[in-house]
């Protein structure tokens, strides 16, 4: 949820990195199994209409027009290399 990395979670928990990456993968696991995934995910369907937050905004909508999705606050972490920082700084 944080986007921290294993190590710093591992410091924060007192545990191992191989712990905290078991412990991980455990749970991703698990909200990927049917019961979970089936029950309290629901994708967009190709025909859904165009959420106001896209089609209001003059930033958003001629370029996300025909995307399936919604743009409602979720951050998406980007770890760009240290060669491309420079040109991801500052982009939302």
């Amino acid at each position: 949820v944080t986007g921290l990395s294993i190590r710093h979670v591992g410091e924060h928990f007192q545990r191992s990195n191989s712990m905290i990456s078991k412990y991980f993968k455990k749970i991703l696991f698990t909200f990927l199994s049917g019961d979970i995934y089936s029950k309290y995910v629901q994708l967009p369907c190709s025909d859904a209409p165009i959420h106001p937050t896209i089609h209001d905004n003059p930033k958003f909508f001629p370029f996300f027009t025909d995307t399936v999705g919604a743009i409602d606050g979720m951050h998406i972490v980007c770890a760009p290399s240290l060669e491309e920082r420079d040109a991801m700084r500052n982009r939302k």
